[in-house]
């Protein structure tokens, strides 16, 4: 039998965990999913709630052991261009993911939102490494696309209702 990770530590004692297991964006975002260390042991997170693992968050194991999250490279958009802060407004307008760094802002690919950007005289690059965006209203919670429906199914198969923010 698998050991079951049920609890998140986001501020984890001493910091030090017995695996790493590193997702992407869309997999961090999970309540019930069988999963496998970069080592390649295989655990089964059962969390009460979807949740939104973070970087450094760690999954308590039924066996004692602890299990650190850490964001997977992916392919994502590198934004840049001397009206950053319209091209944030505009991005968050869509209610798309997005992480805001100093000189640039990086999306997960979407030609969509690509292609507004240029029209809006922002640079392109694609770029891939792991992905942080910002959290939802009040720091909490992710933001999702323009979608309006009730429920969603994740990459995993999860269901989660959607309110914009979780």
């Amino acid at each position: 039998m698998l050991p079951t990770a049920q609890a998140v530590l986001s501020d984890p004692p001493d910091g030090k965990a017995d695996y790493i297991c590193a997702l992407t964006y869309e997999e961090r975002f999970l309540r019930r999913r069988k999963l496998t260390t970069d080592c390649g042991t295989s655990f089964v997170v059962d969390l009460p709630k979807t949740t939104d693992l973070k970087q450094g968050d760690h999954l308590v194991l039924s066996n004692g052991k602890t299990v650190e999250i850490q964001a997977r490279s992916e392919p994502l958009i590198a934004i840049i261009g001397d009206n950053l802060l319209s091209l944030a407004w505009h991005i968050g307008n869509r209610h798309t993911p997005c992480q805001i760094e100093h000189d640039r802002l990086v999306i997960a690919g979407d030609h969509v939102i690509e292609h507004m950007i240029k029209l809006l005289g922002g640079q392109i690059s694609h770029v891939n490494e792991p992905f942080n965006p910002e959290g939802g209203a009040y720091g909490i919670g992710r933001t999702h696309s323009h979608n309006h429906g009730n429920s969603h199914h994740g990459p995993s198969g999860d269901t989660y209702d959607h309110a914009h923010e979780h």
